[in-house]
């Protein structure tokens, strides 16, 4: 879990500062990043939870990589929207390790 809270505490801040971005920006011809944007504010939600003894975000980050198609960035979209996908599959991996 040392790599999950080193990337956590690398791209979260950044994380919660882009996707309302790329939501309102690409959102309109990229509706999956809306479902991407919902997820992760449920990983958002498990983190701040206090009372969680054991962190499982094993299925938000299964989700993710369903929506994505394992992080895929779309051909049309901006550099942030990709940054979004990167950093979300870091914290996935670092998770997963």
């Amino acid at each position: 879990m040392k790599k999950f809270y080193e990337a956590k505490e690398k791209n979260l801040n950044m994380l919660k500062q882009y996707i309302p971005v790329v939501a309102r920006v690409h959102g309109g011809a990229h509706p999956e990043f809306y479902d991407v944007a919902k997820v992760f504010g449920n990983v958002l939600d498990k983190l701040d939870d206090t009372s969680i003894e054991i962190l499982n975000l094993s299925e938000e980050f299964k989700s993710i990589r369903e929506i994505t198609n394992n992080y895929s960035v779309p051909d049309d979209v901006c550099e942030s929207y990709e940054a979004v996908y990167v950093m979300i599959d870091e914290l996935d991996k670092a998770y997963h390790s």
